[in-house]
């Protein structure tokens, strides 16, 4: 009961300074109120970002080891050159990683190239191609909203064909209908077969809104599968129940073979998997939130030296007050955890009034511009917990002076 009554006097004696006081109290509260806006805003920014990047790269499939030349994380000890003069994924390696590999559900490559799309006077300047091979949809998502993918034979037999991105059939075909339309790509006709489901642009800045793919033989009329320019990839998606390190183990020992390496060189080849992107991305947000957490800080800490001088005052002008209290049989610990917990109320309000500027923040990013923002419970529960640190931090000092003031001569002031 006696906490309850501390607590609940303490609220009133929060409030009480609040309004008796509005203009002092409000500017000593918005260094708190600034400090918990920049600091958690950094963090529920973080989250979103880390969070959506995080979704771009599990829709890319996180079971997928991707066989390229080049390692998506380059080892700072090895020179350069070792890396340029690699040779690329070609056809025959794809082939027989195909027919070698045991613990591959499929196996697939792709390879692209740039260039105009046209339909008689509209066009699309710098449109990607994607040369696919008929497994690529069983290894990678692809929505198709209108039409069908590839047939076996269409894949095999190179049929001039393409399933276009959204942006594409906007572009090419406003007031038509894309499929059965043949549109040119470097003077060759190619038949739409289907329509991508509009995506948007993910976090990674990817996106299928602005590609078209073709069957991989079909694209070898365009540009050289093996080329540099094109950059071939060979895409092994692993069996249920094989973890990627299995893959990985069998399709080193696999390309090692093929590329003819002896026991003691190293690899000229590199297996990249989408875990290795997840890791560069934790990091980095790492830092962005301890660059957050220092920017924050000094904020709170400037807001905690302004709640100290509204307790000082306020143990100041309710000097006779506490003798009064101290008097009728008041312990110290009640005159000190009455302050104490004024002092938390103060830290709380300020908290909670800059974690409200967060909510509406994250409503107008979400609502107004389409950018998913959501502020977590954790960050939530993280910002109220710092106000009621910094309270107890701030507070404590004057409190404790308080609780040590002579009843005589706080009733005589």
């Amino acid at each position: 009961m006696i906490v309850f009554r501390l607590i609940k006097e303490s609220l009133f004696f929060a409030l009480d300074s609040l309004i008796v006081n509005k203009l002092r109290t409000t500017l000593s509260l918005l260094g708190i109120t600034i400090g918990i806006f920049a600091m958690i805003s950094v963090f529920t920014m973080v989250d979103s970002l880390e969070r959506s990047i995080k979704e771009s790269i599990q829709s890319l499939g996180d079971n997928v080891i991707y066989i390229q030349k080049m390692p998506w994380n380059f080892d700072p000890e090895q020179p350069w050159w070792d890396y340029i003069r690699r040779p690329q994924p070609t056809l025959s390696d794809y082939r027989l990683v195909e027919k070698m590999c045991i613990n591959a559900e499929e196996v697939g490559m792709i390879a692209g190239g740039n260039g105009v799309l046209q339909y008689r006077n509209n066009s699309v300047n710098g449109a990607q191609s994607l040369g696919v091979t008929h497994t690529y949809n069983l290894i990678t998502n692809i929505n198709i909203e209108q039409g069908r993918y590839f047939t076996d034979l269409e894949s095999e037999s190179g049929r001039p064909v393409a399933i276009i991105g959204a942006k594409i059939a906007q572009s090419l075909f406003p007031n038509e209908q894309a499929i059965g339309k043949s549109m040119k790509f470097k003077g060759r006709k190619l038949t739409v077969i289907g329509v991508l489901k509009k995506e948007g642009e993910s976090m990674l800045g990817e996106s299928n809104d602005t590609r078209f793919f073709m069957p991989l033989k079909m694209a070898r009329n365009f540009y050289k599968i093996d080329a540099g320019s094109a950059r071939p990839t060979i895409l092994v998606k692993a069996k249920d129940g094989v973890s990627n390190r299995q893959l990985i183990d069998e399709l080193t020992g696999i390309m090692r073979s093929i590329r003819k390496l002896k026991p003691k060189a190293d690899n000229n080849f590199a297996l990249n998997q989408m875990s290795m992107l997840s890791q560069g991305v934790e990091a980095m947000f790492g830092v962005i939130n301890v660059a957050g957490f220092v920017i924050g800080i000094f904020s709170i800490i400037v807001g905690g030296f302004s709640i100290a001088n509204i307790m000082f005052v306020s143990v100041k002008e309710r000097t006779s007050l506490i003798g009064i209290q101290k008097a009728l049989g008041a312990k110290n610990y009640f005159i000190l955890l009455q302050f104490l917990f004024e002092s938390v109320f103060l830290c709380l309000i300020g908290g909670g009034v800059g974690l409200f500027f967060i909510f509406l923040g994250t409503l107008l990013l979400t609502y107004g511009f389409d950018f998913p923002v959501s502020m977590g419970l954790n960050n939530v529960g993280l910002g109220l917990a710092i106000s009621v640190v910094i309270g107890l931090i701030s507070g404590i000092v004057p409190s404790w002076t308080a609780s040590r003031l002579d009843p005589v001569e706080a009733i005589r002031s």
